[in-house]
């Protein structure tokens, strides 16, 4: 259900809605009195009842019966983001969304957010930054998530949502960045919780072509006989085991004038992953249909970008393959050829994301970019390396891994570099027989794997890697996301292409 977004007035004793939702800093409570009588007072001991006193995650809610004289608002909800010194754009974006999943368990449908704090932000945090992250917030923790349950009497919450969200001091501006960055992200989610059975690599295509068709992009498919005639050999081996043969998206995004950079976003589009002949355990298996994130990152980007209109020429690449294990799959020790002409011996048919990004790399290169940033779902050494929480960067840029950890500060997306530049570890992908070895091992795996893929992108291009496994989908519930795929990635994307 989509949410609409309005400014609302700055001052409280102008506030009208069904639901008011407050956030607060330690240092903010006497802000409580701005709302003056009777809601004030009302406020004031509610908090001392809860003991509430402002730090991180403290909230509770407070419903105003007509008896109370409060004509304006029905229900209140307070949520504390701790001290402002510590605060950061995810301080809103956490308790905007708890505010949020609170009202729709209440089955509320209008809400109005003030956050003295957005309104003056402590030093460093941009007023509009922190107004959009309220809204971000907002309407993440909005979102229902993918379920294909069918409805049940019992379902007591059953299709409750916010159908508007007002944001007192806010404007036109910061609000409709918020939610579009918020839908692309949603986009994302939800594709990438579909399971395989319901999203293969030809119906991946067609929600392309939907997105392009309704957004006014253009869009371009490449089916498994053109992918080999273009001498992708990577893509078309790793979908070759599967019934369902492989495709290559290329979605463009032109801006209304002569566009200042020209931009390649590639996405990791592996519909389901079971890891072929080197086929992996059932514990491993499952939530495979995510191996498809990446590219369901990109695409989310993309439609976003539609609606924002910036001045850049972008282009979407998504490498779409079922890598499964039947008598016509690829095998250990095949040495097949990239579109760069370099070929790849297969140590493993599992590494199978970075064969099939291998020439979707050397497709976006050939279209001259001035930078090409790839997402996917790539190693569980990644995971390893840094946890659930927190993404892995490599890039043959500064500038750009510079830019891409700071706009990750803004975003919430947290990442950390791990290095390109370790020549003993570079040989663990030698070959003897061939340009590349595709799996260096589990030692240093996420950052052999990066190398790998360094291997086809073109000189003179800057290009960042961002290894999004782990922080792909969550198995419980965190923060402004649900319970599954996450949609990380695509307010990094967002936010990177809006400040070149």
């Amino acid at each position: 259900m989509s949410v609409s977004v309005f400014p609302a007035p700055a001052t409280p004793s102008e506030f009208t809605s069904e639901a008011l939702g407050i956030t607060l800093f330690e240092e903010d409570l006497s802000r409580l009195e701005e709302l003056g009588n009777p809601l004030a007072p009302l406020l004031a001991e509610a908090a001392g009842l809860h003991r509430f006193s402002g730090k991180k995650e403290q909230a509770f809610s407070l419903p105003l019966p007509s008896s109370l004289g409060v004509s304006t608002v029905r229900r209140v909800y307070v949520a504390g983001m701790g001290p402002s010194a510590k605060a950061t754009c995810d301080s809103w974006r956490f308790a905007a969304a708890g505010i949020a999943k609170s009202a729709v368990r209440d089955k509320v449908t209008e809400l109005l957010l003030w956050s003295p704090g957005a309104l003056e932000p402590p030093c460093g945090i941009p007023k509009g930054t922190a107004t959009k992250a309220l809204v971000e917030g907002a309407l993440l923790g909005n979102d229902r998530g993918t379920s294909f349950r069918t409805k049940r009497e019992d379902d007591d919450n059953g299709e409750a949502s916010l159908a508007r969200l007002s944001v007192a001091g806010g404007t036109e501006e910061d609000l409709t960045a918020g939610r579009l960055f918020a839908e692309a992200q949603i986009y994302a989610r939800h594709l990438a919780n579909e399971p395989g059975n319901m999203v293969n690599p030809l119906i991946l295509a067609e929600r392309a072509q939907a997105l392009a068709q309704a957004e006014g992009l253009e869009c371009t498919v490449y089916d498994d006989t053109a992918i080999r005639e273009m001498g992708m050999e990577g893509l078309w081996s790793v979908g070759k085991g599967s019934k369902t043969p492989p495709r290559l998206i290329h979605l463009v995004y032109r801006p209304d004038g002569t566009p200042r950079k020209k931009v390649a976003l590639v996405g990791k589009g592996l519909t389901f992953d079971s890891g072929g002949l080197n086929i992996k355990t059932e514990g491993h298996m499952r939530t495979m249909k995510g191996d498809k994130s990446g590219a369901c990152v990109v695409l989310g980007t993309m439609q976003a970008l539609a609606r924002l209109r910036p001045d850049l020429e972008v282009h979407a690449l998504v490498g779409a393959a079922e890598n499964m294990p039947d008598g016509g799959a690829y095998r250990p020790d095949d040495v097949v050829r990239a579109k760069n002409g370099k070929t790849i011996e297969i140590d493993n048919t599992d590494a199978e994301g970075r064969v099939t990004l291998a020439d979707v790399l050397c497709f976006a290169s050939e279209l001259a970019p001035s930078m090409i940033i790839d997402v996917a779902t790539l190693t569980g050494a990644c995971v390893v390396a840094l946890g659930e929480y927190t993404a892995g960067l490599f890039s043959n840029s500064d500038a750009l891994a510079e830019r891409i950890y700071a706009k990750g500060k803004e975003t919430g997306e947290r990442f950390w570099r791990l290095p390109l530049d370790d020549e003993r570890l570079r040989k663990k992908i030698s070959s003897p027989i061939a340009d590349v070895l595709n799996s260096g091992g589990r030692y240093g795996g996420a950052i052999t794997a990066a190398m790998f893929l360094q291997e086809f992108v073109a000189e003179g291009i800057d290009w960042a890697h961002l290894d999004i496994a782990g922080v792909d989908n969550y198995k419980e519930p965190y923060g402004y996301y649900g319970k599954g795929a996450t949609g990380f990635g695509v307010r990094i994307l967002l936010e990177v292409l809006r400040s070149l």
